[in-house]
């Protein structure tokens, strides 16, 4: 005990860390992150459907051709539309990869066993001169 209060901020400091070790498995649990490149192949490849989680306003800035828009807060009420996706890989994308782990962890809760986040989000697709649309 006394170990613990004298070095109370290496205590704190290790707890933390640890914490932020395991959030990604709380959070959204192993999720598969793909490259543009690697989506791309699969988009060609498997047909997978890119869904998009962004809000409405970065949605309407650009958009990887052919995506489906739903927010990450829309996600569990709209799970439906997505029941007939159920057996075909779905890569989500967000702005920068953080809330499409959180969306692929939801998808994954319900059932949904090929799904993939795009590492680094719109602003990797747009670094990899990929083309984005505003229709």
């Amino acid at each position: 005990m006394e170990f613990l209060q004298e070095n109370i901020i290496w205590v704190a400091i290790a707890c933390v860390s640890g914490g932020m070790l395991l959030w990604p498995l709380v959070a959204g649990g192993n999720v598969a992150h793909l490259t543009p490149a690697e989506a791309t192949l699969m988009m060609n490849r498997e047909d997978a459907l890119v869904l998009d989680v962004r809000e409405t306003g970065e949605w309407s800035s650009g958009h990887i051709t052919g995506a489906r828009h739903i927010t990450l807060g829309q996600l569990d009420k709209r799970l439906s539309e997505l029941d007939k996706f159920k057996e075909k890989p779905i890569i989500v994308v967000c702005a920068t990869g953080n809330r499409s782990s959180s969306a692929c962890g939801q998808l994954k809760k319900h059932g949904f066993g090929k799904v993939y986040s795009l590492g680094g989000g719109v602003s990797s697709w747009r670094d990899a001169n990929l083309p984005l649309t505003t229709k």
